[in-house]
């Protein structure tokens, strides 16, 4: 909505390949300062959600690039700057440190926290104790999982905050925020039913993780996580936690060892290697690159759909 200076020719733009593509841009011509409403996302999720309510009237940026690891993005001068000239920031605090700083320091009107939309929790590893047996101990300090996306119900209560944000932000084109942010709901509520019938019937309800971003995801279908690291995809898992993983995958009959395109999946083959399981890829949607199994959020959350019942034995 800032009047920009110089503004592309729409010819010009296509040819550019700007346009819609814009979204997932972080270059500084298509971030702020437009004659939309213009949003800065800290990352994919984020960035999805500002262009499924924007719609035609959003111009939306991400900080994060498409392949880059969001816990580890650092804001350029260049970024502070497109945060300065935007209309709205959009992002998840306690996810990436760096964004917390930059949107804080920020003079930016609408600051949209959506760490505040829904109610966080603290999963820590995730995991399950069997009879006669204590619950692994935690192996690092942590706070609330900021995975919420992976819930689509949780991500619905989001996209709703986002909604009524955006009209508040921009009310020429309220009913327009209002009229996409329900068509969006309506789409999570269906992709909870197919995780939810999806995932009801299965022979195990055990599964292993690169890292603990599953959480929301297991808690919602009645499901465990047991994940090698932590929240924090980077940690190394002790010698003991490798070993208990290997007992707990012969006792809950665990076929499969999942690891993320963003991240190493050193550990995770090692881990399936040395338990005799298979791997596969379980995508905790940070990103979309062409990795993906799917070109949006949607598209990549039925491939997982389909990952968990093969791992599972779902009916």
């Amino acid at each position: 909505m800032n009047v920009r200076r110089r503004l592309i020719p729409a010819a010009l733009a296509s040819a550019l390949g700007l346009g819609a593509l814009t979204a997932c841009s972080s270059d500084s011509a298509a971030s702020g300062n437009t004659d939309k409403f213009d949003v800065v996302a800290s990352f994919y999720p984020m960035a999805f959600l500002a262009e499924q309510i924007g719609g035609d009237h959003a111009n939306v940026t991400s900080l994060t690039e498409p392949g880059q690891e969001p816990h580890d993005l650092e804001i350029s001068t260049k970024q502070r700057a497109q945060l300065e000239e935007a209309d709205a920031a959009l992002y998840l605090k306690g996810l990436q440190p760096a964004v917390d700083e930059a949107v804080g320091q920020t003079g930016i009107k609408t600051k949209i926290d959506a760490a505040t939309l829904t109610h966080l929790e603290d999963h820590g590893t995730g995991g399950h104790a069997h009879e006669g047996e204590e619950g692994h101990a935690e192996e690092e300090e942590h706070g609330r999982d900021p995975h919420v996306w992976l819930d689509p119900v949780r991500y619905a209560e989001i996209a709703q905050g986002v909604g009524k944000a955006f009209e508040k932000a921009d009310p020429d084109h309220a009913a327009d925020y209002k009229k996409n942010t329900a068509a969006l709901v309506t789409k999570l509520k269906g992709l909870d039913s197919d995780f939810e019938n999806g995932l009801k019937n299965s022979k195990s309800k055990v599964f292993f993780t690169n890292h603990a971003a599953f959480g929301y995801l297991a808690e919602r279908y009645g499901l465990t996580q047991e994940a090698i690291s932590g929240i924090d995809p980077e940690s190394e898992p002790s010698g003991a936690r490798v070993r208990e993983l290997q007992q707990e995958a012969k006792a809950d009959g665990v076929t499969t060892v999942f690891y993320e395109t963003l991240v190493s999946d050193k550990t995770a083959k090692t881990l399936a290697r040395d338990a005799n399981l298979k791997t596969d890829v379980l995508d905790p949607l940070e990103g979309i690159t062409g990795k993906s199994r799917g070109d949006d959020y949607f598209q990549v959350m039925e491939a997982n759909l389909k990952a968990l019942q093969a791992a599972l034995g779902a009916k």
